[in-house]
Parts: C-alpha cells; structure tokens; sequence
C-alpha cells in the first residue's frame, strides 16, 4: 500500500516529504504548478544557507511529487550523506525552519533507520509508541516536531484513527487539531538538542588547510568549492582500476602546483588526512621527507590531486563541451538573483569585486544544481564539470603564485585527536547530561554513596517484561489500577500450588500485565475483607521468607552478607538444653542482614575490577543517572569487611 510509504532504502539516506494543508481535492495541473512555485520559493529563501554548504556526497533537493494511491501530490529530496551524519541533522533544521517560514507546509523526514527522529528521543517515549505504529505519526508543523497520538480504546477519541493513519488522514488531524498532536517538551528538547547550534554550526564544522596543488585544481575550487567533496570520496574510495589513471598524470601534472588555501569539512579533512597513500614513482608527485614543515601541505595536495585525477579519468572532455549553459538566461534566474540581494547573501560586497564574483559564481551553480535543475540525462557528472570548468576559466600560473604570500592562515587540526577527558565530555554531551552533572575533583571526597542504593531500590521495585526494565514515570502520565483478584493469584502462585492447581513456577504474561510498572498499588481503597485477605497473604509470605533466612543463614552463602550490628544487647539464655530452645536463641541471636551495605560494597568490587572500562557496573548505574567518581585507590579491591 502507498499509504505507508516505504522507508529510505539505500544505506545513509535520508527522504523528506513537504505536504500542502489543508488537504482539498484540487486540480492536478494547477496543485503541481503550486508545488512547483513552493519549490522555487523554497530554493530561493534558503540560498544564503544551503549555497556555501559543502555536502558528504548530495544536496538538498526538492521536486515535484505527482500524487499516487493515497499519498497526495507533495515536494519530495533524497539526499545520501554517507559518512557524515552531520548533513542528516542539517537537513533537519532546513526542513524545521521551512516548516516555520511555511505554516502552511507539513513535513515528514525519516532514513533507512526509520523515524530516526524517534530514536534520538527514545528516553523519552510514550509508552505506546514502537516502531510497528510510528508510521504516518511524526511530522513537523510550525517549526515544532508533532506525533499523532494514538487512542487508548477504539473509538475513544473521534478525530484519532484506530489503525496506522493515512497520509490524507494525518494531514487533515494536523490541519484541524494542531494543539494537541505536539510533542512533548522533553521529546522536542532531545531533537532540538541536535540542532540548536545550526546555522552557526556550519561554520564551526569547516576546516581550512594549505595544500600544495596543481594550479587547475586551486582554479576549480575557487569556483566550485563543492566539488572538494566529490575528490576526497574518488580518492578515500579508490580502487586498483582508479589508480591505473594515476599512473602518469594526464590532466593535473605535478610540475604546476602552487600552494593554495582549501576549505574542507571536518569529515572530508579527516577522511583525506587518516590516510596512508604512497604514490606511484611515475605520477611525478614526490613528498618531502616528513620533518619538512609544509609535509602536510604537500601530502594534502598529493591525495587531492589523485582524487580529481580519478574523476576527470571517468569523463570525456569533448562530452563536456556539449554541456555548456548560461545560467543568466532562464526566466527564474533574475527573480533568483533579487532573492538573494533581499536575503543578504552577498554581505555588503561591491558588485564587481573579486569575491563578490565567487559568490555569484558559487549562486549560479546552486541555482543550476537545485532551481534550474536539469533532467537527470543530461546533468554533468563532477568529472565532466572539472573538465568544463578548466576549458572555460583561462588562469596564470604565475598570477597564482603570486597569491602564496597572502594565503588566510590553515586552521589547527588538533580536533582529530581526542583526550580520554575529551571523549568523555562528548559522551556525556551525547547523552543529554549537563557540565553541573559531572562529579568535580572536589566533590569526590564528600561523595555519598546512599545514591546507589536508592536508586537500585527503585530500579528493581518496577516489574520488568520480555521487553525489558523500564525507568520510572510520572504518575500522571498512567491512571493508577488495581486488580484484586489477579494479584492473590500472583502472589498464590508464588507461595506454591494449591489443591487443584498444576505444579508449576511459570507465571503467565497475563498475571505480569496486572503490575503495571508505571502503577502503584492502592490497597487503602479497597473492603475491610479484601484488605484482610491481602494482610494474611502478605503475612504468609512473610513467614515464608523467614523461615528460608534461617536455613541459609549458617550456610556459606549466608556468611558470605554482611549483617547489622546488634542494637541492644542480646538476652543470656536461662535454659539450653532442649534443641528446640536452642533453636528459639538462634532465631534471636540472628542479624539482619546490612542490604544497602551489601548492595554498595559489591557494585564497588565491581566498578573498580572493571579499571576504568565499560562495564556492567558503571552502565546500569549510568542508565539510571548515577555516576561514580574515578578510582583513585589502584590497590587490589577487597569486599568490607565487618570489624
């Protein structure tokens, strides 16, 4: 069925879908023309953003998206990030902020994961909400992340479908009741949390770095700064048959290179600067020895040259002769053009200037890439745009050289190598925690370990099911119910077997289902003879624990607790000679034993045996926001003894 759209197939995809509401049947013709102006707006408002972005592997994109089965006509973009996850969120902001500059726009986003957005704010879930019904339930409206809630009873609420909505239907509950489908503030603040620092953000995730390259190469750059991108896969994705190409150079010879400024993404860097690459004796291209200061400059360069080499080896350079266009003239492009200056994407610059030409140079290419796109036959591959770009640009190389000496210094790149304290922050980050959370050196010394015990108290107090232990909640999320019936039976299932009852331990899901382990058990509302009953069970089960104490309580495993002090002292025995009166002083002479003493004590012996490691110790207690200081004491840990 159409109506439950597929989820993005290809591995590190992302899809977004931007619908038009209120959903009225319209014309076809006239719905696409719509859309279509939709996206030039779109496309147009967001240039000053998108235009400098140097992607993983593709754009931002949207198109027109005839209507089909159930599925409205809407504004559909794939775009693959590949290793950089960052593009994913990015597009995640765009399609927020479309959403806020658009009111009348509802978008839907989600990857080969699934509702990824879901994933990221799965500590603060609803209950109900799993991947078999989250689908046609998570949209943006308004610049805010909203889920179609789902009835707790059929037909409860009137305006909610029992079943998985349709897209039609999920539009028109978004349309008419858009105050009550928003998510929760903690399931928003976990999205947000990933995208709070955008459009800063794009900034701080570039790295500028000196490479020592071909002149043609440092010409294409400046024009196309994308295309960085494109070389670094070609290159940190090579294979035996690419690098037959580079053998000897054909395009970008090595006796032209000049020393240039290079604008990466922090991934592109990395992926380019992790590599270990020697190049072949025939290329020409020779490295320094690496005491060399500019060893890096000229290593960058290298691994560059090859992946635009590998590129231009794929295309035909009279192929690319056919592929000229001009830009200025399409009809769109002057209203593209104002756009821009009213959305100052030009910073003030003087028309004509240097940089006000790359500028213009880098809108045109957007506007051709993503308004004015072509069909898909006839658009250029990033070999054949190198190819036409070095036969339509004339340069001197001697003009180049020139611009060495006024080179923008290279950014450090210290960020590749992370301190153990440094990884440790990113995690805690990671895991929504704020800096005030993190135990100072000087609160290590006053650290009370009471908060172990307490809150391993109240992890084991809730049920668990098949699909594992659940965090506490807020009472008021779950209405509080109590089934009398079903708990005597849980609890006669666990003192044993009546008369006419099956000689069995297991415990049917059904007889877990009555304990909810959101709900707290109510048994002052209950008759004076169910309370009773429940009062002589709970006794029985008392007894019954006791009596096991004192069997165990002179067997290695009860020696192995440690147990309370004796508050007041122990009653001298007047008779010990009956075996029964023995037995009587040593139910009295037993001690209880010390359960948050035991508790702290082995979970300690745990986390110091793991020598800073994960661990089970240090993972359950962080999953419930408990976190130990460092050991300190490297001696070997030994369980406390009782003095």
């Amino acid at each position: 069925m159409e109506e439950n759209m597929k989820l993005a197939t290809v591995e590190d995809t992302v899809e977004y879908r931007l619908f038009l509401i209120p959903n009225e049947p319209r014309n076809p013709e006239k719905h696409k023309e719509i859309l279509l102006k939709y996206i030039e707006r779109i496309m147009t408002h967001f240039a000053p953003i998108l235009v400098p972005y140097i992607w993983q592997n593709q754009p931002f994109n949207l198109k027109y998206k005839p209507e089909k089965g159930d599925v409205p006509a809407h504004m559909f973009g794939m775009t693959k990030f590949g290793d950089n996850i960052e593009d994913e969120w990015f597009i995640v902001y765009v399609i927020k902020q479309i959403t806020e500059e658009f009111p009348e726009l509802v978008a839907r986003i989600e990857d080969n994961d699934g509702e990824f957005l879901l994933i990221e704010a799965a500590d603060f879930l609803p209950k109900w909400l799993d991947p078999d019904n989250s689908t046609n339930r998570v949209f943006f409206h308004h610049g805010e992340l909203c889920i179609i809630p789902a009835p707790r009873k059929p037909r409860a609420i009137s305006w909610l479908p029992t079943t998985t909505p349709t897209i039609p239907q999920a539009l028109n509950i978004i349309s008419t009741h858009p105050e009550k489908i928003l998510a929760s503030e903690s399931i928003r603040a976990a999205v947000n949390r990933r995208i709070r620092e955008y459009p800063e953000k794009i900034q701080a995730s570039l790295h500028r770095a000196h490479c020592f390259l071909p002149a043609g190469i440092a010409v294409v750059l400046k024009q196309r700064p994308r295309l960085v991108a494109a070389a670094v896969q070609a290159f940190y994705l090579r294979d035996p048959f690419d690098l037959r190409a580079c053998r000897v150079f054909k395009t970008f010879l090595p006796d032209t290179r000049i020393m240039t400024s290079v604008t990466f993404t922090k991934c592109l860097y990395a992926q380019l600067a992790q590599q270990r690459f020697v190049p072949d004796r025939r290329s020409g291209y020779q490295l320094p020895p690496p005491s060399h200061p500019q060893y890096r400059a000229h290593e960058l360069g290298m691994k560059l040259a090859h992946g635009f080499e590998i590129l231009c080896s794929k295309s035909s350079p009279h192929f690319s002769d056919s592929k000229k266009f001009l830009v200025t003239t399409s009809p769109l492009w002057p209203g593209f053009l104002d756009s821009l200056k009213k959305n100052d994407y030009f910073k003030g610059l003087i028309e004509g200037s240097a940089q006000y030409q790359e500028r213009l140079e880098m809108a045109k290419n957007y506007f051709q890439v993503s308004v004015n796109r072509p069909e898909s036959s006839l658009a250029m591959s990033p070999g054949e745009e190198i190819l036409t770009l070095l036969q339509t640009t004339p340069f001197d190389i001697e003009d180049l050289k020139k611009e060495e000496a006024n080179l923008p210094p290279e950014d450090d790149d210290q960020w590749l190598d992370l301190s153990p304290d440094q990884l440790d922050q990113l995690l805690q980050e990671a895991a929504g925690k704020k800096e005030s959370e993190l135990i100072s050196k000087g609160e290590e010394q006053n650290y009370d370990l009471t908060q172990v015990s307490e809150s391993m108290k109240a992890f084991i107090s809730k049920v668990s099911t098949h699909k594992g232990a659940e965090l506490p909640r807020e009472p008021s999320e779950a209405p509080i119910t109590f089934d009398t019936d079903a708990f005597l039976n849980y609890f006669d299932k666990i003192l044993g077997p009546g008369p006419h009852e099956s000689d069995s331990d297991d415990l049917d899901e059904e007889d877990f289902e009555c304990l909810d382990s959101d709900d707290d058990l109510n048994l002052e509302t209950e008759e004076p003879g169910e309370e009773a009953s429940l009062k002589g069970t709970l006794d029985n089960l008392k007894s019954y624990m006791a009596q096991m104490d004192q069997e165990l309580a002179h067997t290695s495993i009860g020696k192995s607790f440690t147990t309370q002090k004796q508050v007041e002292p122990l009653s001298q025995a007047a008779d010990n000679n009956s075996d029964e009166e023995d037995s009587g002083a040593g139910e009295s002479v037993m001690s209880p034993v010390d359960v948050d003493l035991n508790l702290v004590s082995n979970i300690l012996e745990s986390y110091s045996s793991q020598a800073g490691l994960a661990g089970p110790a240090s993972n359950l207690l962080q999953s419930m926001g408990v976190q130990l200081p460092d050991n300190t004491d490297h001696r070997p840990s030994s369980k406390p003894t009782k003095h």
